[in-house]
């Protein structure tokens, strides 16, 4: 299904812009990535900060930004903002619980042609572990800015993984965004697919594959990987009986364990973790990638059918 695209980082750079307008507390602090947001850096020269390659010094000058009242964003590419810096974010943000919001450009394998280096699929894992820290990933732009929105206001410090640039187009009409309260995107009563960020579009794809055989899937978007949604996922267990949860992740520590933690403690029902496996990926385009680690709509439907075999 052929989709609108809209870029998530002009309706970031948009609604930081509105914020920062309105509040000279918003702080915009990136390490030499500021060409990716440059109406910033030349309509709030004193509210916008460039570290240079000096990610560390990012977070902990956001930190001691938010420490003296500052609401503070930062932005850098995804794999750079999380394992270059997790100590930073662990004791400056998470520790003392400040409003630091981090942006991750890229992350998953948004960056897929740029190899393992700059591959981000461990990113929800590493931080979801840490106290006090919300994780966010937005399905498309309209979600990214409710995100940027929410997470201003939000205690504590915050992760939103952003996509790949020309993000197709999930929500057409305005919705009402709430951290850690997933959307159900279509009812079904056969079968639960949860996916957030960049697999909600392919997970939506799949659904209306499994309708053409019969199969009516319910769709969720878990927008928010920490606060989880541990009520919509109950539900879903009870009312469809089998959980499919599909992610631009390692398939270990991210949104599919997650949501196993919360099936096998509260209501056991057949599962699958669609993913990206546990190795270092290979070289190539978002959906070359997707398709070869069987992340695509094809691939998640017919990982579907396989599950449904073992329903009860």
């Amino acid at each position: 299904m052929q989709r609108k695209t809209q870029d998530v980082r002009e309706a970031v750079q948009d609604v930081l812009q509105e914020l920062m307008g309105r509040n000279k507390n918003v702080y915009f602090i990136v390490s030499d990535t500021g060409n990716q947001f440059p109406g910033l850096e030349t309509a709030f020269p004193d509210q916008f900060i460039d570290v240079g390659i000096a990610e560390q010094n990012m977070i902990s000058v956001a930190a001691g930004m938010a420490y003296s009242g500052k609401i503070a964003f930062t932005s850098t590419l995804a794999e750079m903002t999380t394992m270059r810096v997790i100590e930073q974010i662990r004791l400056d943000c998470c520790y003392p619980v400040v409003n630091v919001n981090i942006l991750g450009q890229g992350r998953g394998l948004a960056y897929g042609f740029l190899g393992p280096t700059h591959h981000a699929p461990e990113d929800i894992g590493m931080l979801r572990a840490l106290p006090n820290m919300t994780v966010l990933l937005p399905a498309d732009a309209l979600e990214g800015k409710k995100m940027i929105l929410a997470a201003a206001e939000y205690p504590g410090p915050t992760y939103i993984g952003l996509g790949r640039g020309a993000d197709p187009v999930v929500y057409d009409t305005d919705y009402k965004f709430q951290i850690g309260k997933a959307v159900t995107l279509t009812e079904g009563k056969d079968v639960t697919l949860i996916a957030a960020g960049s697999m909600v579009v392919p997970t939506l794809d799949a659904a209306e594959i499994l309708k053409k055989d019969g199969i009516r899937a319910r769709v969720i978007n878990m927008h928010t990987i920490k606060p989880l949604d541990h009520a919509a996922i109950i539900k879903a267990a009870k009312e469809t009986g089998a959980i499919v949860t599909v992610e631009d992740h390692n398939v270990l520590t991210g949104l599919g364990s997650a949501v196993a933690e919360v099936v096998v403690e509260n209501y056991l029902v057949p599962m699958k973790k669609i993913g990206i496996p546990d190795i270092y990926c290979a070289i190539g385009y978002f959906d070359e990638l997707i398709a070869k680690y069987g992340m695509n709509a094809p691939n998640i439907a017919k990982a579907t059918k396989k599950l449904l075999k073992k329903k009860p």
